[in-house]
């Protein structure tokens, strides 16, 4: 099942970069990022941070698809960290064709978090890619994923990355 996840995961990441020529024609994003956050669950806080990779495709005027894998470690306890990947539809309320270089989304769809054993779960977030230049842009985003199986663990980050088309 890992195996598979991680497959649909890169092949989403290079449908994603397989974009056309042009600033009006692109479809497909990837990024990369750093956040600082917190788990925060039964047994209360802990302060996080994760760094992570991914894509994603328009597949109807605003509407994507994408996937990414990250690693998530907490601050105290560095050995401690988890694998955690996701399958995403998003939304773009700007995209390359509407013109802009604030491109606003939101995000959500299924997460996995795997070390020695696996856990599902679900993410949701929202944030903006900043366009500096026609391929290359600052992503901020807000992501929560949250994993019943682990004390109603919710994963919460502040990313900021990098992201191109």
């Amino acid at each position: 099942m890992r195996r598979a996840f991680l497959i649909g995961v890169v092949l989403t990441m290079i449908t994603g970069l397989a974009n056309a020529q042009t600033a009006r024609e692109h479809r497909g994003y990837g990024y990369g990022f750093g956040a600082p956050g917190a788990a925060v669950g039964d047994s209360g806080a802990t302060a996080t941070l994760q760094v992570g990779v991914g894509g994603e495709r328009l597949v109807y005027k605003g509407l994507g698809a994408g996937g990414e894998i990250g690693y998530i470690w907490s601050m105290t306890e560095r050995s401690s960290g988890i694998g955690v990947g996701s399958g995403n539809a998003s939304y773009h309320f700007r995209t390359a064709a509407s013109g802009g270089r604030i491109d606003p989304f939101l995000t959500g769809g299924y997460s996995i978090a795997f070390r020695s054993d696996v856990a599902s779960g679900f993410n949701v977030g929202g944030g903006i890619d900043y366009w500096f230049k026609e391929r290359v842009g600052l992503r901020l985003e807000v992501r929560d994923h949250v994993f019943p199986a682990f004390r109603n663990m919710n994963l919460i980050g502040v990313r900021i990355g990098l992201t191109f088309r």
